[in-house]
């Protein structure tokens, strides 16, 4: 979703207000969980569904 909106991780970050080292690990699929309201504040941002940038594996 980054690519397609044209948008680096880093001013996502910042947009939303969380460090750029949680955003890395997000992008990576390093984290166990992910808050409700981050996942809320990144969707809002990107104009998107969790489904969109979520994963079940």
């Amino acid at each position: 979703m980054l690519a397609k909106r044209k948008i680096r991780g880093k001013d996502l970050a910042t947009k939303i207000g969380i460090t750029e080292q949680n955003m890395s690990l997000l992008r990576r699929g390093k984290v166990k969980g992910v808050r409700f309201s981050t996942l809320e504040l990144i969707c809002q941002f990107l104009e998107c569904q969790p489904g969109d940038i979520l994963e079940y594996k």
